[in-house]
């Protein structure tokens, strides 16, 4: 019997929470450096003063332009974060925790599709940024996803333990866990 979509597990709607934020990221991330490639390569455009503005700027190191020359290390610690943010999205229900790790996720996979397909080449393509805000470091929006996803993080972290148990959805089977010392009458022993 075909399913009609209202009995979807919350799983489910975990994982399309997770992915429309990550896909919505990457896709974002990379029209705008699309735009910022051909709009910018005849020079910055002033949007408040000198303070903010759009510059195009590759970056073939880390953040802030650290660990230049180190693109395909670089590039290679990318796919391990990769790996090891999808694990932590598959061991979360905490909606604000996921929502964080699809944000970092989605930055992460925004600058190594730069690292993977730009020039100079596979696994050594420079990052584009241009989004220049004072003396700041000229950044992109993989770069922002990364940085809200972060303080999302340390705010999911910090945050009391009962805002993280409300937040999580009810799981009956849960129960036994959360309090081990709570004694039940087993329906199969008499007392």
């Amino acid at each position: 019997m075909p399913s009609d979509g209202a009995d979807r597990s919350p799983s489910s709607h975990r994982g399309l929470l997770v992915a429309a934020i990550v896909v919505g990221v990457v896709v974002l991330d990379q029209c705008t450096k699309v735009w910022a490639v051909e709009r910018l390569a005849d020079g910055p455009i002033a949007v408040i003063g000198d303070d903010i503005g759009f510059r195009l700027s590759r970056n073939s190191g880390g953040a802030f332009s650290i660990f230049q020359g180190f693109t395909p290390i670089l590039a290679l610690l990318a796919i391990a974060l990769t790996v090891i943010l999808v694990r932590a999205v598959s061991r979360t229900d905490d909606r604000l925790m996921l929502v964080a790790l699809a944000l970092v996720l989605g930055g992460a996979l925004g600058n190594l599709v730069d690292r993977l397909v730009r020039s100079p080449g596979f696994l050594r393509g420079e990052v584009v940024d241009f989004v220049g805000v004072r003396s700041f470091p000229t950044f992109n929006l993989a770069d922002s996803a990364i940085t809200i996803g972060a303080v999302l993080l340390l705010v999911a972290v910090v945050r009391a333990p009962d805002e993280r148990d409300a937040s999580a959805p009810a799981d009956p089977s849960d129960q036994a866990v959360e309090n081990p010392m709570r004694s039940e009458p087993n329906p199969g022993r008499e007392s």
